[in-house]
């Protein structure tokens, strides 16, 4: 169905626009007068963002290879 080249062609090509994309989040407001929310945000560690980024990215892996590229014993 796939080969592992063009598998792993569209994962490459997948983080490489997802990284370079020009999102712009929308600023938080700097004096507190002007926070009509009742949250506020927290600063996380960039090490928990890109642990959490790579989890995510071995979960969907993984589900590609189950799914796609798994050959069951039945055949």
């Amino acid at each position: 169905m796939f080969s592992k080249k063009m598998l792993w062609g569209s994962l490459t090509a997948l983080v490489l626009i997802t990284a370079t994309s020009g999102v712009v989040l929308a600023k938080m407001p700097v004096h507190s007068l002007e926070q009509t929310s009742q949250f506020h945000r927290i600063e996380q560690p960039l090490g928990l963002k890109v642990g959490v980024a790579i989890g995510g990215l071995a979960l969907i892996g993984l589900e590609l290879w189950w799914f796609l590229l798994y050959k069951s014993s039945e055949s």
